[in-house]
């Protein structure tokens, strides 16, 4: 069983001028201390432990994975929210490690976030038009004083809201015109990358398709590339052109979007895709839904080995004894942390349209 890669195809990526975001070996332990006046490391918690990826100008890549896999947290590590314990990420070329404040802040103007609570992520003392134009506050070269009214009400007006509602305060929003507020504000320094952290996810189904949509259309309006982070699968898959699916830390399989979709190698990548829910009452019943037993381990003492081991119904011996690389193997399309994943009968997903592909009213 061959298990040698490029670096590139490790991170689903290319040596193309067209990269915007590198990210190489990049991992986050949180110390575990005792002690209250003498405080002493115990253990870390292993939040983010070694992912790597690549993302180019335009695309969109999509990461999902179970709670508390670690995709939050290397959502807030590629904003330099969380600083890396180890590893490396460039934005737009340009090495994160070292930088002071000023550098940071530079750095911001090309990559972004949309946090996942439209409620919690709005001050709701602040009218829309200041939560906005807060971004020309911090940056105040990037439009002048006398024409910053008028640039907030552009934004608003691009992702679908009322520019005379500038003067509102979030509380007068329902909650998708609250993450169309927070989509304006991560547009105002026109960044190359936003990374969406589960935006649609504390939104209602129909207007998850319209958040989702004005992604979509904003992409091909300005030319952004997302890192978007999510568990519904149905929702990455209507909006990736990449996906790379996390478990306990680590990147686990990664691929195109109708690679992962349509021919998973692994394990866990097969229960996932198993358990996304049919529309069509016709078609419920004609496969296998894969149950996982058991709980997540903790991240502050994964399994020895592969990771996902105590839960696979394939582990043998030597997914205890040798932790499995995320590379191509003889027969398989696409890399995958396992030592089976060419072996294993696929379990293809039925292709779920969901309801992204319907929209109605952009001011909801």
């Amino acid at each position: 069983m061959s298990t040698s890669v490029t670096e590139s195809a490790l991170a689903g990526g290319s040596t193309d001028d067209d990269v915007v975001l590198e990210v190489r070996d990049v991992k986050k332990h949180f110390p575990l201390t005792q002690g209250i006046v003498f405080k002493r490391t115990i253990g870390h918690v292993k939040a983010v432990d070694g992912v790597s990826l690549t993302l180019r100008r335009g695309e969109t890549l999509g990461v999902v994975g179970e709670s508390g896999c670690g995709k939050s947290t290397l959502g807030r590590l590629l904003m330099g929210l969380e600083r890396p314990t180890d590893g490396s990420i460039k934005v737009l070329g340009q090495e994160m490690a070292g930088l002071d404040n000023k550098g940071m802040r530079k750095m911001r103007r090309n990559i972004q976030i949309v946090l996942q609570d439209p409620y919690s992520s709005l001050d709701p003392r602040m009218t829309v038009g200041d939560i906005v134009g807060e971004p020309y506050e911090v940056h105040p070269d990037v439009v002048k004083p006398k024409e910053r009214r008028k640039a907030v009400q552009d934004l608003l007006d691009v992702v679908g809201l009322n520019p005379d509602h500038i003067n509102r305060y979030p509380h007068q929003f329902s909650g998708g015109q609250r993450q169309r507020i927070g989509i304006a504000r991560a547009l105002a320094l026109k960044p190359k990358i936003i990374v969406a952290d589960e935006p649609v996810s504390a939104l209602d189904v129909s207007v998850q398709a319209q958040v989702v949509n004005l992604f979509e259309r904003l992409q091909d309006e300005f030319g952004l590339s997302y890192v978007f982070i999510a568990h519904d699968l149905s929702v990455v898959r209507h909006i990736s052109d990449r996906v790379m699916v996390m478990y306990l830390g680590k990147a686990v399989e990664t691929g195109d979007e109708h690679e992962i979709y349509d021919g998973p190698t692994h394990p866990y990548t097969q229960a996932l895709l198993s358990a996304v829910p049919v529309p069509d009452p016709r078609l419920r019943g004609q496969r296998d839904q894969i149950v996982l037993e058991g709980d997540v381990p903790s991240p502050a003492n994964p399994p020895s080995g592969c990771r996902f081991r105590t839960r696979c119904w394939m582990a043998q011996d030597i997914c205890a004894t040798e932790e499995p690389m995320l590379v191509n193997r003889d027969g398989s399309a696409h890399p995958s942390a396992c030592h089976f994943a060419a072996e294993r009968d696929v379990v293809h997903a039925v292709d779920n349209p969901s309801v992204i592909e319907g929209t109605t009213s952009d001011n909801v």
